[in-house]
């Protein structure tokens, strides 16, 4: 049988299937009937179908099949390595991670941790050593993530080792099909490169910190601009808020349309834009993606457009929001409030915590205040904003789905709560006697737990419990606490936050203490324009995955900008159980190569829709 360095997608399709299967031998460790099984779902649209097809075969399987995949693998720096007796494809991947030189101490160690981990779940630790880029991982993050996960439930762990198994796969069958994400390597080696820029007590720590208008902050969005220029996007600017700004010009706008009979038919003044782009700042010790993602697909998007001399019937408008976590002042989604011209002028008196005020931070930075109420958009001119963001949970990740097109952004409600008991002498106090506040808000966060679980797919969290000037032997006498509060609807959420708060204040006054609630925020829903929806499900469709519909339990900025115009999302899988405002927060580059690809699928539908 014939072996080429690289197969094509359509020779797959069309091969034997003894062929075929040859030609995927060692895709999955020493299990050829993952292949065999998904090669009878032939032909393949595009290599992602192909995938999501081996993917199914394993989850459709059964628990015994898929222990028995897992225990096909050969331990990372175990005693096939060093008897040299792996396959090719696991030699190659531990080479270059660089397992095949472990220091003796290195070495001891990961043995030490192979023993541990076969012992509690029963197979061998698996990780795509080659990592989220395909450049591979360094001894010491290989090391760190073997500890972190000895800890997992085994369920959990089971499941994240299947994950494992299919990203080694998918890299094999990159290198087997010659393919490179190079659209999604981009997107990742510019958030590699925009993560350089921290704050610096959390720089020397190795964190990601970056809060609105700090040098970091700054140093961000003068890397942002560079990219947006070198991606062809024209009149890059920083705006009143510290927004980054750039647009890429319609064909109407450089005289490039198809035809002179378009270019006459569709005056420059009545050319639409679309809005793009999502929010740089980052929480505290944060990851590289939240946000970030949405800034830099449209780029990659729009630098294949610029590279070929292609333009649109419409602009494109990227904006990198300047804030939206409200990490340093309490003003969340700052910079895309002002573009729907809901800037509070309130926000500018706020002071952080050295006592900078908003206004005076703002002044600083050389930002404009006054030009604040001109940054507000004409909806008429716009088609509306999409977003691409990381999901920021465990659905996506679950389901082992790179893409997921967003419903609407749930309704939150968010409170400062504080308890007033009596502070006394923890050892002459009688427990029936005492008016415990730190007590009385641990009830409470239970009953918001209990509440919200009722629901389904409604969520309350207690974030920030405070017991200040508390001491091991005094009662406590107050207590502070947060409260979010989220639902798919507005009516949902009013329902919960409705009976939270009865239910709070109930348990108040049934312990003797005072209850203080203070509103913080409150955010409607944003469901999905049905239209931007459908170019989304259309763009995922496009790369032979399956559409799935989810919506987002986070706040995002399109959100705010739902306020204004037509607005939909597109969420990427987030890897490490899908966890985000961490520095676990990841995605690998195929994933963003798709989401890419996703985009572009977009505009080729929007260019057909906005013609005259």
């Amino acid at each position: 049988m014939s072996h080429p360095s690289t197969i094509t997608l359509e020779q797959l399709n069309t091969a034997s299937p003894a062929q075929a299967l040859a030609w995927l031998d060692g895709l999955y460790e020493h299990s050829p009937w993952i292949a065999e099984q998904a090669l009878t779902q032939r032909p393949f649209v595009s290599v992602a179908a192909l995938k999501w097809a081996l993917v199914q075969v394993v989850r459709q399987a059964g628990r015994e099949a898929q222990l028995a995949l897992l225990r096909a693998h050969p331990e990372l720096a175990g005693k096939a390595m060093v008897s040299q007796n792996l396959t090719a494809e696991s030699s190659n991947e531990q080479s270059t991670a660089g397992l095949t030189h472990c220091s003796p101490e290195e070495f001891a160690l990961i043995q030490s941790l192979n023993a541990q981990y076969n012992q509690r779940f029963g197979h061998p630790f698996i990780l795509a050593v080659r990592g989220p880029r395909g450049l591979g991982l360094s001894r010491q993050a290989i090391i760190a993530t073997l500890q972190r996960r000895l800890h997992a439930h085994p369920d959990d762990e089971l499941a994240e080792c299947l994950r494992q198994v299919h990203r080694i796969a998918e890299i094999r069958l990159n290198d087997k099909l010659g393919l490179s994400p190079s659209q999604g390597q981009q997107v990742w080696d510019w958030q590699e490169t925009l993560a350089q820029f921290s704050e610096p007590d959390f720089a020397e720590q190795g964190q990601l910190t970056v809060t609105y208008l700090s040098d970091a902050h700054r140093q961000c969005a003068q890397h942002i601009a560079a990219t947006m220029q070198a991606c062809g996007l024209q009149d890059v600017h920083v705006d009143a808020v510290g927004n980054v700004v750039g647009r890429y010009p319609s064909c109407y706008e450089i005289d490039s349309c198809s035809s002179n009979t378009d270019k006459l038919y569709k005056p420059k003044t009545s050319v639409k834009t679309l809005l793009t782009g999502s929010h740089y700042d980052t929480v505290r010790n944060g990851g590289k993606y939240d946000g970030r993602l949405g800034i830099y697909v449209p780029l990659a998007a729009i630098a294949a457009l610029h590279q070929a001399g292609q333009h649109l019937p419409f602009g494109i408008e990227v904006v990198a929001f300047a804030e939206e976590e409200g990490q340093r002042y309490n003003a969340t989604f700052l910079g895309s409030s002002a573009l729907v011209g809901r800037f509070d002028a309130a926000w500018l008196d706020q002071q952080d915590a050295q006592g900078i005020p908003l206004r005076q931070a703002m002044q600083d930075a050389g930002l404009r205040i006054d030009d604040i109420p001109a940054l507000r958009r004409d909806p008429a001119q716009y088609l509306g904003f999409v977003e691409v963001h990381i999901e920021q949970g465990p659905v996506l990740h679950g389901r082992d789905l790179p893409l997921g097109v967003v419903t609407s952004i749930n309704a939150s409600a968010r409170y400062q709560c504080e308890v007033r008991g009596t502070a006394s002498h923890a050892g002459t106090t009688p427990m029936g006697q005492r008016r415990d506040a730190a007590a009385a808000a641990a009830e409470m966060a239970l009953a918001v737990e209990a509440r919200a679980s009722q629901d389904g797919d409604s969520v309350g969290t207690v974030g920030m419990l405070q017991v200040p000037s508390g001491s091991i032997n005094v009662v406590p006498g107050r207590c502070l606490f947060s409260l979010d509060l989220r639902a798919p609807s507005d009516a949902q959420r009013d329902a919960l936050q409705r009976d939270v708060l009865a239910q709070l204040q109930a348990i108040a006054e049934r312990r003797g203490v005072q209850l203080g609630i203070t509103p913080v925020m409150q955010a409607s829903a944003a469901p999905s324009d049905a239209t931007l929806q459908a170019h989304w499900e259309r763009a995922v469709a496009t790369t032979g995955l399956p559409v799935f519909h989810l919506p987002s339990g986070a706040g995002h900025d399109a959100m705010m900008l739902h306020n204004a115009m037509p607005q939909a999302m597109l969420f990427v899988r987030g890897q490490n159980g899908g966890i985000s405002h961490n520095p676990l927060e990841s995605t690998t580059c195929d994933d963003m190569q798709l989401a890419v690809e996703a985009f572009g699928h977009l505009l080729q539908q929007l260019s057909h829709t906005s013609k005259p």
